[in-house]
């Protein structure tokens, strides 16, 4: 798979503080890629820094396979600040600006309002916009010149549970179109529903990076029950990967050492002569595995 970012070994201090250390990581093709972590954690110093607007202490990377220059940033869309526009001009007018500016053509101003669901409104001032259409028009402004890697940071940041929704919906309808979607957030529940891989930070570090799909087939615990609940108890206790039991209700909740499949469980103590009447996987959210990682990572 083509890779679109690559990271190596970068780090950025200020004064007595490692905003980022020693990050690398890699973006590929069609990924939608988030950069989790709490306030403070080095989101935006490490898209300020892939976009140029911070210079890094050390390290590097580089864009589409080659060392960053003027032409592969035009191949990039960003929303790094909160929607700056001017207030007394309509959104098609502002976006006229920023073309001029930025010397795109013209004609995709509609797509762009159109993708972003604001073509109805293009003629209205942007002053009279809702927070959550301002947002949807930062994402229309970088979307000009169809860029083939969008990057936004906390771009549901300070809307209501609409505003965030329609901008998780923009996202997607973006990514589908196949354009990669780099995302800094440090909203768990935002980055579950709409990144397909994730990258998690603290103070600077990178704690994990891996498919969102692959944090979240990991199971904690599997509940499980039968008519005699003292055998199973007994055959769970003597398995290679027990860690622990409880029970509630009748039903026990085993906990293992490593991912254990319900079908793995089932046939083990069948082999056992004990049949099941309950058995549910109880999986772990990435808001749990990411809490996990910064109490393990506490310094």
């Amino acid at each position: 798979m083509e890779t679109i970012l690559s990271i190596n070994q970068l780090s950025k201090r200020y004064g007595r503080i490692q905003a980022v250390n020693q990050l690398s990581l890699e973006v590929s093709k069609g990924q939608v890629f988030g950069i989790l972590g709490p306030n403070g954690s080095g989101k935006t110093t490490t898209l300020g820094m892939v976009l140029d607007l911070i210079r890094p202490d050390s390290g590097s990377f580089k864009w589409f396979g080659e060392d960053p220059t003027k032409e592969s940033r035009k191949r990039i869309g960003a929303v790094i600040e909160t929607a700056n526009f001017f207030p007394y001009l309509s959104a098609r007018k502002n976006l006229e600006i920023v073309a001029k500016v930025k010397d795109y053509d013209y004609a995709d101003i509609d797509r762009s309002l159109q993708t972003a669901g604001l073509f109805d409104r293009r003629n209205d001032k942007f002053r009279t916009y809702s927070f959550g259409m301002k947002q949807r028009l930062a994402i229309a402004s970088a979307m000009l010149n169809q860029p083939e890697v969008m990057i936004l940071d906390e771009p549901t940041n300070g809307l209501d549970p609409q505003g965030i929704a329609q901008i998780r919906e923009l996202i997607l309808k973006v990514a589908n179109e196949g354009i990669t979607i780099i995302l800094a957030s440090h909203l768990l529940d935002e980055v579950q529903k709409i990144c397909d891989h994730v990258a998690v930070l603290n103070k600077g570090n990178i704690l994990f990076s891996g498919k969102v799909d692959k944090v979240l087939a990991i199971s904690d615990s599997i509940e499980i029950a039968s008519n005699d609940t003292e055998a199973l108890r007994a055959a769970i206790t003597e398995h290679p990967s027990f860690l622990s039991i409880s029970e509630s209700n009748g039903i026990l909740l085993a906990v293992f050492s490593v991912d254990v499949r319900p079908s793995d469980l089932s046939d083990y103590l069948n082999q056992r002569k004990i049949t099941l009447s309950h058995l549910s996987e109880r999986k772990r959210t990435l808001e749990q595995h990411f809490l996990e990682l910064l109490k393990d990572n506490l310094s």
